[in-house]
Parts: structure tokens; C-alpha cells; sequence
């Protein structure tokens, strides 16, 4: 249950734990020197993150995957406008 305060921007997260979960997060808090709270908020900011990141890469399907290899091996041509480009490039390199 989240509740939200009025006098603070922040939220309030209420859980139960089994007891053994919480002497567990309990002793890696002392560990850290950090309280309980804190220890729990900032582990969860970072799984949190995590995991939103992992979400967001790029995750191809095998199709994409195997358009991607043959593009690789099998080039099409160059268009009129890379050939352009590439001899842009090339006077900008080596003018000479």
C-alpha cells in the first residue's frame, strides 16, 4: 500500500516480510551502517533500474537476428548517395 504524503514529496511503502527476509535485510543495513529504510529503498531503487534497463536494450526477434547476419555477409551495393558520401569522406581524410 502506497500512501502519499502531503507536507513531503515521498511515498510511503508498507510491506510484510516473513521474519526471516527482514532479519536478513536487517543485518545487511548494519553492515552498510545505514538504517533499515534506507538500506531497503536504495536496493530497490537499484533493482528497480535494473530492471527497467534490461527491458529497454533492443531484443530482436530470431527473424531481425538472421536479416542482420545475411545483411552482414551479403551487402547490397552501394547507393548512388553512399558513393557520394564515401567520396566526401575520402576529400575530407586525404585531400591530397
Amino acid at each position: 500500500m502506497i500512501k502519499q504524503t502531503k507536507t513531503k514529496k515521498s511515498a510511503r511503502l508498507e510491506a510484510r516480510l516473513p521474519q526471516n527476509v527482514y532479519a536478513l535485510l536487517q543485518r545487511a543495513a548494519e553492515v552498510e551502517g545505514r538504517s533499515i529504510s534506507d538500506f531497503v529503498v536504495s536496493a530497490a531503487k537499484e533493482a528497480a533500474e535494473r530492471t527497467i534497463a534490461q527491458r529497454e536494450l533492443m531484443q530482436p526477434t530470431l527473424e531481425d537476428q538472421m536479416r542482420f547476419a545475411e545483411a552482414l555477409l551479403d551487402p547490397a551495393p552501394p547507393t548512388p548517395a553512399m558513393k557520394r558520401a564515401a567520396a566526401a569522406h575520402k576529400e575530407l581524410i586525404d585531400p591530397s
